[in-house]
């Protein structure tokens, strides 16, 4: 099975309101391997890497984000080489 990676970084109300365990919930139902993290900014770095459908119904998810969130922007792109740990993980 071939595999792709992203980096994304997602702003708004992203930080204390459940986002990155949120994530890594979702991420390991796609059964994808990588990390979500707070970011100094405010905002919350994704990397995540398999399965190109599976990475497309991250990124959907990541502009939904959980019930308290509010994402105002999603920045992503394919990213080579990152470290992806399995299982998804919160840092």
């Amino acid at each position: 099975m071939e595999t792709s990676q992203i980096r994304a970084i997602v702003r708004g109300r992203v930080q204390g309101v459940y986002f990155r365990a949120s994530t890594r919930e979702e991420a390991q139902k796609l059964g994808l391997r990588g990390y979500a993290k707070n970011l100094a900014d405010g905002s919350v770095e994704v990397v995540a890497e398999g399965p190109e459908d599976a990475l497309k119904q991250l990124v959907d998810y990541l502009h939904r984000g959980p019930a308290h969130a509010r994402v105002d922007q999603v920045q992503w792109a394919e990213a080579f080489g990152l470290e992806a740990p399995d299982p998804f993980g919160v840092r």
